[in-house]
């Protein structure tokens, strides 16, 4: 199993000390750094200033949000991050959700699977740089009745395949997910129920492939705080406010994928409670209604040790890059997170 780092959204307080971070993840030898967005900074931009600063560690993109961009806009920029980064580039691919697809890129939330699949299409089709013509549903090129011709792409990859990988929650889009992608980006997974939430679903797209799940990337990120054993209740009270918006708050009540997910984790009647709370405005009372259990499995906490069992458990149900996001309030703090992290890999026997 290999690790890797999210840096999460720019802007969101840690930037002096991204670059820091990413640069120890290359030296500690972490497979791949991954930068998200969602209405603030783009991934674009933060993946070719790591890269640019960066020498052996993959980026990736977690994720290009589908709404945001044209298909073969998508392909020109994995193509150009590639070239740039000298083959070092990860295209992760997103639907986003209702909220910001609708609200802010004003693209309507319908269909999701089918535009997810046209889309890559699209986007793999362009990479080939044969000539682009593509009908479906959603995307027709090109424009029938008009100037439009075929173009093929005039950069060239540093690669002739790029990883595709896709954010998948749920049970249809992870069975998709695993038949046209190459890995699946995760999140809040347990290694208790990651069988049941997600694989199973990823290996049956596989299979729909004629393919299995050797080759095939599951990586999900997971927080990381490092300390003492005797403080894990402590440390995974920091990760209330971030569980309790996106169990209580990410999208609307009733396309909330992340609130599903905890509810087929067994948490049904505490995610509920959670996602009332937090629609209502109370969301300190959404965080308290956590329960501990739910953060513990979905984060690693603790001692190094604590932190290896964990890592083995999720080896052991198939992750095979295991995307670490540290946690620490200084810039010392997430460096020694991210050595913990890889110093855990070690003493689990994983690296």
């Amino acid at each position: 199993m290999q690790l890797g780092i999210n840096l999460g959204y720019w802007g969101a307080g840690m930037d002096g000390d991204n670059l820091a971070v990413a640069q120890e993840a290359d030296r500690l030898g972490y497979s791949v750094c991954w930068a998200a967005e969602a209405y603030g900074s783009d991934a674009a931009t933060v993946l070719s200033w790591v890269a640019a600063q960066t020498e052996r560690i993959d980026v990736g993109s977690a994720i290009f949000q589908i709404p945001a961009r044209q298909p073969a806009m998508t392909a020109m920029t994995a193509a150009t991050l590639d070239s740039l980064s000298g083959g070092r580039f990860r295209l992760g691919l997103g639907v986003s959700g209702p909220q910001v697809s609708e609200g802010w890129y004003g693209v309507k939330f319908d269909k999701p699977l089918a535009r997810t699949r046209e889309y890559v299409d699209i986007v793999r089709k362009a990479m080939t740089r044969d000539r682009l013509s593509y009908e479906g549903e959603h995307w027709t090129l090109p424009l029938p009745g008009g100037p439009g011709k075929p173009l093929k792409l005039t950069v060239h990859p540093q690669r002739e395949h790029i990883p595709l990988y896709i954010a998948a929650i749920g049970p249809k889009n992870l069975e998709q997910t695993g038949e046209i992608a190459d890995g699946a980006l995760l999140i809040f997974p347990s290694a208790e129920h990651l069988e049941d939430t997600a694989v199973s679903s990823l290996r049956a797209g596989r299979e729909k492939a004629g393919k299995t799940l050797d080759g095939f990337d599951i990586c999900p990120t997971v927080p990381l705080a490092l300390g003492e054993d005797a403080d894990v209740a402590r440390l995974a009270d920091t990760f209330r406010p971030y569980t309790a918006l996106y169990v209580g708050g990410m999208g609307s009540r009733k396309q909330n994928f992340y609130n599903r997910l905890a509810q087929r984790m067994g948490y049904e009647k505490e995610a509920a409670e959670i996602q009332d709370k937090y629609l209502a405005g109370d969301k300190a009372g959404a965080a308290a209604a956590i329960p501990h259990d739910l953060i513990d499995k979905t984060t690693l906490l603790g001692s190094v040790d604590r932190i290896a069992d964990r890592m083995a458990a999720y080896a052991a149900v198939g992750v095979t890059t295991l995307t670490l996001a540290p946690a620490g309030f200084t810039l010392e703090e997430r460096l020694a997170a991210l050595r913990g992290g890889a110093e855990a890999l070690e003493r689990a026997g994983l690296a």
